[in-house]
């Protein structure tokens, strides 16, 4: 499991689409993140049942070390811009 304390962290599944529409809205933004794929990582899937009442919830997100279970894209941006501005990046011009 990578360890970002202060960054973005999103635990997915394959064929979750729930996280694959998490994941397309992200790709408009400049949002720095790393993923991680419960199914690869059983550390990662320990720690997403933990903070998902004991369910393999995805998307789980971490946002400097705050979880979200299942979040919208906008509940992250704004939880990004509250804990972790820096990592909104900006568009190039």
């Amino acid at each position: 499991m990578p360890e970002e304390p202060d960054g973005v962290v999103i635990y997915w599944r394959p064929l979750c689409t729930y996280c694959l529409k998490l994941l397309t809205q992200l790709r408009f933004t400049h949002l720095q993140y790393s993923k991680v794929n419960i199914w690869r990582d059983p550390d990662a899937a320990a720690f997403v049942r933990s903070v998902a009442d004991g369910n393999e919830t995805v998307p789980t997100v971490t946002v400097a070390g705050r979880s979200m279970v299942n979040p919208s894209k906008r509940e992250l941006l704004e939880a990004v811009e509250a804990y972790a501005p820096h990592l909104l990046g900006k568009p190039a011009d």
